[in-house]
């Protein structure tokens, strides 16, 4: 899938089936909503229908086509006759954040996702939309595989989906995986943000150009732009949805005598829920007391409650599916109080980053300057201050139930939450505090105090400018091939299970094998893969197959394996069926799974070794020998090479951190002429260029590695004899992720065999002893 699918095609159809729902509902309400809510609201009721749909194996298969139908009509009778008024600067607002959110993923010129070795959630959406667009919430026929588990540990328990059924839908019309199509998903919901954003500002900013802007910076505060970095997708669909309830709170405050002006803000909320299950209750408790304090002045105690009475059991019967399903309470994987409980984050996050200001490539940490970071972030404060005072002394209820009802609700998560929940809270709530401040920049502008405004705009726009320009240069992007590498393989080796990923590659199994029932070696195991000694493989790990025990191992036909200089070759009852630049896949035959008595050689880095002669006869004595046969690679750790000082410390001389561009330099002695593939253990970020005795080799970038990976940096013919060896490492640029952190790098490694080309050689029982004194990947008994 390319990027005009990804990014534009697959977002103008979420655009068309949004509008077109929304269109529908406004026309059966009757609200006459203004053009930049309808999205909004057709996004909510896909939401909302959707948790309907797939409640059940059998109608699940419904949603798409009842969705397609629903936009069809919308926009077929809902345009008929009066289309709602066209305002061209609110689409604008809409596109440039768009545009802000799509930029990490689109200039780096591939469809990919963002948060690769941050976060594996990502891997769990693709894991749940997968299912519930054809299967809903019904587990019945998963065999066990870490696939079945994460459907169990998630749709089985309750967890709510009212985030993936708009993207389920969108999926199912879109040519391609759903893969490359979940960022722009999330940029759209960006987008549906900023329209959000838009309609609370009138009549407040009356210039269409100000509200825009209000727009455009309120929908990308930097601790919300960093979570979609990681692939936050509650975070920013839920910020949405409470933009849009707090305009349409507004709206029908306005026409308190309608009831049908109840229908949009009743049917957002309820899609509030769906996305965050009971969590979403604290977003909602707060503007709709404040609306109903403000109905009950205007029109009485007893109407407020009634009106109140019918919005709430509106919600209620909208949200029947988190009952019926359990979803109202989620499954967990720690308690949503526990003040230990950090998920990712190095430490609870500080509630200042909820000013939408935080100049840091990773929002876990501090800024890079904290004094001018907190200078913003105090102008950006008093600013929204001003702000909510000028909207409360214009008599206009929506940006003060939006601004303070996101705050209260934000505070009381952070008090009484998890650091991982709070973390999530001041993401969701941190468009408020920069939509106000740009509200109080208009305020001021429009009062005459336009140095004040002037002075105060450079401060917030561009504290917001550059935190995210640094959040852009931090982004851990998906290296493409490795993901389309699992593409090709799950689409080959489906029905052909169970599979085993000998890495920890969240993506493997619960997204791309998911038709091999897969199962990963470190995470969500069904079966515990223990290794030769006994032990299991902690999670973020990974292990050469020698390593793991030949009875857990020969209990999956399909092994898939991420090609490395230290990969072994499978035992000799599987064959190689599938290889592409990063992954091998290979199987046995289905109805053999018990595996020979095998002696594995080698170490981590190095997978050949001299067996000790006593084992091999011993070995001979049960019958005819195989042995696997290759050329051991040249292992340089780079404490023998010449790199910068600033690089390591003398503790990790063998593993340095390129922090800066540079160059490492080697010297490598070739005892035999062979093509040599040049590899390096780690992570690459900025672009790497590889020379071999002058000449260029190879170049990379964007190469991030699970932990015990290699980077594979090019190929070069070499005879026997000295080489020089030079790998120049870039500094950031404006390539997107070229400033991210870097980790530890090495050993480099020369390698001409690789398992795929690993010879076989057969040896007579009586003639075992002609093992000895040789290097082997393994040796093991024949049949």
């Amino acid at each position: 899938m390319d990027l005009l699918v990804a990014w534009f095609l697959f977002p103008l159809l979420m655009l068309a089936l949004s509008a077109g729902c929304g269109l529908l509902v406004d026309r059966i309400a009757a609200g006459r909503l203004p053009a930049p809510l309808i999205p909004v609201l057709g996004f909510a009721s896909i939401v909302v229908a959707g948790q309907f749909l797939t409640l059940a194996d059998v109608t699940a298969g419904l949603t798409t086509p009842l969705v397609v139908a629903a936009a069809i009509g919308g926009l077929v009778f809902g345009l008929r006759g009066r289309a709602p008024a066209f305002e061209p600067w609110g689409l604008i607002a809409a596109a440039v954040v768009f545009a802000v959110y799509a930029a990490p993923i689109v200039l780096s010129g591939e469809p990919t996702v963002a948060g690769f070795i941050k976060l594996d959630d990502t891997a769990t959406w693709l894991a749940l939309t997968d299912r519930i667009m054809d299967h809903g919430r019904d587990l019945d026929g998963l065999a066990r595989s870490s696939y079945e588990a994460t459907l169990h540990f998630n749709l089985g328990e309750g967890y709510p989906i009212g985030a993936f059924v708009p993207f389920g839908v969108g999926v199912a019309l879109t040519p391609g995986d759903a893969a490359w199509l979940i960022q722009p998903y999330i940029a759209f919901a960006a987008a549906l943000l900023a329209l959000g954003l838009w309609s609370l500002a009138p009549p407040l900013v009356r210039s269409p150009p100000l509200r825009a802007a209000a727009a455009v910076i309120g929908a990308q505060p930097a601790l919300l732009y960093g979570y979609y970095l990681w692939g936050g997708i509650k975070e920013v669909i839920a910020a949405a949805l409470i933009a849009a309830t707090a305009a349409l709170a507004a709206r029908a405050l306005a026409r308190p005598r309608d009831q049908r002006a109840l229908v949009a803000p009743t049917l957002t909320a309820a899609a509030l829920l769906g996305v965050l299950s009971a969590g979403g209750l604290v977003w909602l408790l707060a503007p709709l007391l404040g609306a109903a304090v403000i109905l009950a002045r205007r029109e009485g105690p007893r109407f407020a409650a009634g009106r109140a009475l019918a919005a709430g059991g509106a919600i209620g019967l909208l949200s029947l599916p988190l009952l019926l399903s359990g979803a109202l309470l989620p499954p967990t994987s720690s308690p949503l109080t526990d003040a230990s409980a950090r998920g990712n984050l190095v430490s609870p996050l500080d509630p200042l980053q909820a000013a939408g200001i935080w100049p840091s490539g990773d929002f876990r940490l501090s800024p890079e300057h904290e004094l001018a970071a907190y200078l913003l972030i105090a102008v950006a404060c008093l600013a929204a201050v001003a702000g909510v005072v000028w909207s409360m002394r214009q008599r206009d209820p929506g940006p003060a139930l939006y601004v303070l009802g996101t705050l209260a609700a934000c505070a009381l998560l952070v008090a009484f939450g998890s650091p991982w929940v709070g973390g999530k809270a001041l993401a969701t709530g941190s468009p408020a505090i920069l939509f106000a401040a740009m509200l109080g920049i208009g305020w001021l502008a429009s009062g005459g105090r336009r140095i004040a405004a002037i002075g105060a705009a450079v401060a917030v726009v561009g504290g917001v400018l550059w935190s995210n320009a640094l959040g852009y240069g931090g982004v851990s992007l998906a290296p493409r091939g490795q993901l389309a590498d699992l593409e090709r393989i799950g689409e080959q080796v489906a029905g052909q299970g169970p599979t085993l990923m000998t890495e920890y590659e969240p993506y493997g199994v619960r997204h791309f094998l998911r038709d091999s029932d897969p199962e990963g070696i470190s995470e969500l195991r069904r079966r515990q893969i223990p290794l030769r000694d006994g032990t299991t493989v902690e999670k973020g790990g990974s292990a050469d197959t020698d390593q793991v025990d030949p009875l857990a191992l020969g209990v999956y036909r399909t092994l898939v394996l991420r090609r490395s200089p230290a990969q072994s070759r499978p035992p000799s009852l599987y064959r190689l069926v599938w290889r592409g630049d990063f992954y091998e896949a290979w199987q046995r035959p289905a109805e053999e799974s018990l595996l020979p008595e095998r002696l594995p050689l080698g170490d981590p880095q190095d997978p050949y070794g001299v067996p000790d002669c006593d084992r091999v006869l011993e070995l001979g004595r049960r019958g005819d020998l195989v042995a696997a046969a290759g050329e051991r690679p040249v292992v340089v750790p780079l404490s023998r090479t010449r790199y910068p000082g600033s690089w390591s410390t003398p503790a990790t001389p063998s593993e340095p951190v390129p922090r800066s561009g540079g160059a490492i330099e080697a010297r490598v002695e070739i005892d035999r002429a062979a093509t040599y593939e040049i590899w390096i253990g780690g992570s690459l970020r900025p672009a790497a260029e590889l020379i071999v005795d002058g000449l260029p080799a190879g170049e990379v970038r964007d190469q991030l590695n699970n932990r015990g990976q290699y980077v594979r940096l090019g190929s070069a013919e070499l005879e026997p004899g000295s080489h020089r060896i030079d790998l120049r490492i870039g500094g950031p640029d404006l390539h997107p992720g070229s400033g991210g952190e870097a980790g530890p790098i090495g050993p480099l490694v020369l390698s001409s065999t690789s398992a795929a080309s690993t010879r076989l050689v057969s040896v007579p029982a009586a003639a075992a002893r002609s093992l000895c004194g040789s290097r082997w990947d393994w040796i093991e008994v024949a049949g």
